[in-house]
C-alpha cells in the first residue's frame, strides 16, 4: 500500500508545474526547389513500430516521442550522429511503450529544458521509470492540452496545440496532443496516435488543421485518418512511422487507399528508413536514408 501511495504521490509532484547532416538518397516532393540553407529540418526517425520525431529550427531541438525500447540503439545512434547535447523541448505524446520506450535513457543522457506530456498516467514499468528519471534530475512534467502556449521555437515559426480537448478518454491514444507547426507559408501536422474521436473533436471546434505535411495518426491504423479529417488537412505529403512486417498489419489498406485517392505522396519508415524534411518557409524537400 505504501508503494502505491508513493508512486501516485510522485506523479502528483511531477505534475505540479502545469503550465544538419547530409543524406544519401533524395526524393523531392511536389513542392521543392529548396534553397541551400533551410531554417527548418524535421527528422521522422526509423524506430520500427513506434514514433520518434526530431524538429530542428532556430538552433532549437524539439523531440516528439522516443520509439520502443527495442530501438534504443537506433535512436541514440541517430541523435549522436547529429551531435545533439541538449533538447529545448521533449514531448511524450502518451504513455504507450512504442512512444516512450526510450525516454528514460534520453532523460538520463541529455540536458532537457522543458519536458511535456498530457495529464494522464499509467501503471507500466516504462512509465514509472520515465517518472523516476525525471525526478532524479529534479525535473517536472509540463502538462500540455489544447491551447497550451508552452512551446516557443523562435522567430518566424508558430506552434499551435489543438488537442487534447477533454480531461478524460477511454483510449490512451486519444491523449496524444495534435500539434500544428507553421513556418512561412508551409505547415506540418503531428497527431501522435490520436484516433477518429479526437479528429472529430478538433474539427468540431473549427481549428485550422490544413497542413502540407501530415504525420499519419497511429502508424496508419484504421482507427485514425478519417476521410473527413484528411480532406480538411489536405496534405501534399503523408509520413507514416511504422515497423516492417509488424503484427498489427499497419498501415491499414483503407488508409493507404484513402491517401492515394487524394494523390498524396506517401513516405513510410518501413520502406524509406529515416525521412528528413527541409523547409525554407516556401519550399519543401524530402530526403530519405
Amino acid at each position: 500500500m505504501k508503494k502505491i501511495f508513493s508512486y501516485f504521490l510522485s506523479i502528483a509532484i511531477i505534475f505540479t508545474c502545469i503550465t544538419l547532416t547530409s543524406c544519401s538518397k533524395s526524393a523531392d516532393s511536389s513542392i521543392d526547389n529548396l534553397t541551400e540553407t533551410s531554417a527548418l529540418r524535421i527528422h521522422y526517425i526509423d524506430v520500427g513500430q513506434g514514433d520518434a520525431i526530431l524538429i530542428q529550427v532556430n538552433h532549437k531541438n524539439f523531440l516528439i516521442d522516443s520509439g520502443p525500447s527495442d530501438s534504443q540503439s537506433k535512436i541514440l545512434g541517430y541523435l549522436k550522429n547529429l551531435h545533439i547535447n541538449k533538447f529545448d523541448y521533449i514531448l511524450a505524446t502518451h504513455p504507450h511503450e512504442d512512444h516512450i520506450g526510450n525516454m528514460t535513457a534520453i532523460i538520463k543522457k541529455y540536458d532537457i529544458t522543458t519536458f511535456l506530456a498530457p495529464k494522464v498516467t499509467t501503471n507500466t514499468s516504462t512509465f514509472k521509470n520515465m517518472l523516476l528519471a525525471l525526478k532524479n534530475k529534479n525535473m517536472h512534467i509540463n502538462a500540455i492540452k489544447a491551447g497550451s502556449k508552452v512551446i516557443n521555437l523562435g522567430e518566424n515559426i508558430t506552434v499551435e496545440v489543438l488537442s487534447p480537448n477533454n480531461s478524460s478518454y477511454e483510449e490512451l491514444n486519444n491523449y496524444s496532443p495534435m500539434i500544428k507547426l507553421t513556418y512561412g507559408s508551409r505547415s506540418f501536422l503531428f497527431v501522435g496516435d490520436a484516433q477518429k474521436e479526437v479528429e472529430q473533436e478538433v474539427l468540431s471546434k473549427n481549428y485550422d488543421v490544413k497542413a502540407d505535411v501530415l504525420k499519419v495518426g497511429h502508424h496508419g491504423s484504421s482507427t485514425s485518418t478519417s476521410n473527413e479529417f484528411l480532406k480538411k488537412v489536405n496534405p501534399s505529403i503523408a509520413v507514416i512511422s511504422v515497423g516492417a512486417n509488424n503484427s498489427y498489419k499497419h498501415p491499414n489498406k483503407s488508409v493507404i487507399d484513402r491517401l492515394k485517392e487524394s494523390s498524396i505522396k506517401i513516405y513510410r519508415t518501413d520502406n524509406d528508413g529515416n525521412i528528413i524534411i527541409d523547409c525554407d518557409g516556401k519550399n519543401i524537400k524530402v530526403t530519405t536514408k
